[in-house]
């Protein structure tokens, strides 16, 4: 099993930056993918970026990408997402999750082990 906490959220002024952290336990974490989605209120979770258990592949949601950037550390089981240039409309709660196949989907049914996620909010 792999359980994760997502830390790092808050509140920015839109133009700010904010990076989160997804901090994994178990041992098969670096053999994972992992997603990053997000859910603003009233709307449906949605796909933010994605990486491959080694690192060497990414996918972003067209919303984000130039402006947000995941990376990865296996040996601290952690992932992060960097997000600058923040908008009012990046408002959301975000939440990490592993994809067993490793193959940088953007469908949330590809995922398991979702953490609890973390609120971030951009004000204009």
């Amino acid at each position: 099993q792999v359980q994760l906490v997502e830390s790092g959220g808050g509140l920015v002024q839109a133009g700010g930056s904010l990076r989160l952290s997804c901090a994994a336990s178990g041992r098969t974490f670096s053999s994972y993918g992992v997603g990053w989605f997000r859910q603003a209120p009233g709307k449906e979770r949605e796909f933010v970026a994605a990486i491959t258990w080694s690192g060497g592949s990414t996918n972003y949601a067209a919303s984000v990408k130039g402006r947000f950037t995941i990376s990865r550390d296996n040996a601290k089981s952690t992932v992060s997402l960097q997000m600058n240039s923040l908008k009012p409309e990046d408002t959301a709660v975000y939440y990490c999750a592993v994809e067993y196949y490793s193959t940088l989907s953007t469908r949330q049914a590809n995922y398991g082990y979702w953490g609890q996620g973390t609120q971030v909010t951009v004000s204009s």
